[in-house]
């Protein structure tokens, strides 16, 4: 696996960061299938089907971003590379995520560990015996969570995984976004937030301020309003205390890849938790440079393959050899 090198033509975090809306790509053709919740809710999986005749292929599952879904760019590259190696993969969509609003007042969040769990179990008890986990920023952030809750129990229900731009510290992250340039990306956020909110606050009156959510501007405004009286948190600083998987690290136990850059903007060098504390199991690569979910490289327009192939390759030190 060649070594990561930014792009000489696409300078800055914002740069390599938002370069990647650009040349996304095309959609792989995905195969949906809708799963009922054990709560009474629903949420939608987009899979990839791999190697005909091959059922027992790795299976590769990817928890999204903010406001993402297997339309994301990064989701896009990932599943495409899944597909070429001829394993199987799965974009699991958060709740109200995949083009049409949940049943339940309830959504998702940056700890949403419990649904990972029901998730991960259910595809590893009815799927593959070779199963792999990334998440991609909140998606991340979850993922590590539920991995350092089940410490040594992780490795029966999964056999690697990986996060990449993970909001470790979820309040420096909100202070980063809420601060100078960074406000657009709170901005572009809230363009989707507020009205979905809105909608909730039609369906299930009560349970939100909306005048508040309304008021927002920052993510912080957002949650404090939002996100924490619907899961059941006091308010935002305890639902990021209590989400941020940053102070997790060291109870997980499971071989993870932790891939960040230092100049993300949602969270830069100067903002990460300290990392020491992580044990062996984690493997950290901070980079230079890469932006927020970006790792572009190569000539214009650039390319996007080399965070996938950066994933299946720590997945591909954790898979049990072909059969002869």
């Amino acid at each position: 696996m060649t070594r990561y090198r930014s792009p000489r033509w696409l300078p800055g975090g914002h740069a390599q960061t938002l370069w990647p809306l650009l040349i996304r790509g095309p959609l792989p053709r995905y195969r949906r299938e809708r799963w009922d919740t054990p709560d009474g809710d629903f949420i939608d999986l987009d899979w990839i089907d791999g190697a005909p005749g091959n059922p027992d292929a790795p299976c590769v599952v990817l928890f999204h971003g903010l406001e993402g879904s297997s339309r994301s760019h990064y989701a896009r590259r990932l599943m495409h590379h899944v597909a070429a190696q001829g394993w199987h993969g799965v974009v699991v969509h958060f709740r109200g995520c995949s083009g049409e609003p949940n049943r339940l007042a309830r959504a998702y969040h940056s700890g949403d560990s419990a649904e990972i769990d029901w998730v991960l179990r259910r595809l590893r008890k009815q799927h593959r015996p070779n199963l792999f986990a990334a998440g991609v920023s909140l998606g991340g952030n979850a993922l590590l969570k539920w991995l350092a809750e089940q410490g040594d129990s992780a490795a029966s229900v999964i056999d690697a995984a990986a996060a990449v731009s993970a909001p470790l510290d979820l309040a420096a992250a909100n202070r980063e976004l809420a601060t100078g340039v960074n406000r657009l990306y709170a901005h572009h956020f809230l363009r989707t937030l507020i009205p979905a909110a809105r909608e909730k606050n039609r369906r299930f009156p009560g349970l939100i301020d909306i005048e508040r959510v309304a008021r927002a501007r920052t993510l912080g405004d957002f949650d404090d309003a939002a996100t924490a009286p619907l899961h059941g948190f006091r308010d935002v600083d305890d639902y990021y205390a209590q989400s941020s998987a940053g102070p997790l690290l060291g109870k997980i136990r499971l071989p993870t890849l932790l891939l960040h850059a230092a100049n993300d903007p949602f969270l830069p060098l100067r903002a990460l938790p300290a990392l020491d504390h992580a044990g062996p199991s984690v493997r950290l690569e901070i980079l230079r440079h890469g932006g927020h979910v970006g790792f572009v490289h190569g000539a214009l327009p650039g390319r996007l393959d080399w965070m996938p192939q950066r994933l299946l390759a720590h997945f591909a030190c954790h898979a049990p050899p072909a059969p002869a």
